[in-house]
């Protein structure tokens, strides 16, 4: 299972590899990959840690790009919409896509003492979960898992 999110990576290959393909996605489906969009991804994607969208809004008013709610609720809602961020609704914030080429449905472990939130890709039609859905006929089309604890290194400190 890849879990992006916790271990220490190329940061800035990982923000470039989102922006590349953000941008082919949106070539592709001729759809408007503004410079208030791409700028409002790479905030999302300078760390792990999910952002509400005044925090958001905030970066984008010190950077004189506008300071209006609405700004970073439409960039918000075209990131989600085309799968290159997520919300994380425990937390009503957002994060960028850690598994930006993959059709996937996201699962997040959420640090309760840093914030930081790692991606991982969830299957739920494997397993008991789908077991029981499929047995009442139910299609699954979307979930959202979230689950709140200790990264690695703030379980260490915690039990130090």
């Amino acid at each position: 299972m890849d879990i992006v999110g916790f271990e220490k990576h190329d940061h800035t290959s990982c923000i470039d590899a989102l922006i590349a393909w953000a941008e082919t996605v949106c070539r592709e489906n001729n759809l408007q990959f503004t410079p208030g969009r791409r700028r409002v991804l790479e905030i999302l994607a300078e760390e792990h840690k999910a952002m509400g969208a005044y925090d958001i809004l905030e970066r984008l008013a010190q950077e004189g790009r506008g300071s209006q709610p609405p700004v970073a609720y439409r960039a918000l809602d075209f990131l989600v919409r085309h799968g290159f961020a997520h919300k994380i609704e425990h937390l009503n914030a957002y994060i960028a896509c850690a598994h930006p080429r993959d059709c996937h449905m996201p699962a997040f472990l959420i640090c309760r003492a840093c914030d930081t939130v790692a991606e991982t890709i969830w299957t739920p039609r494997r397993g008991g979960f789908a077991q029981t859905a499929r047995s009442t006929g139910f299609n699954i089309e979307h979930t959202v898992v979230e689950a709140t604890g200790l990264c690695p290194q703030c379980d260490v400190e915690h039990r130090a």
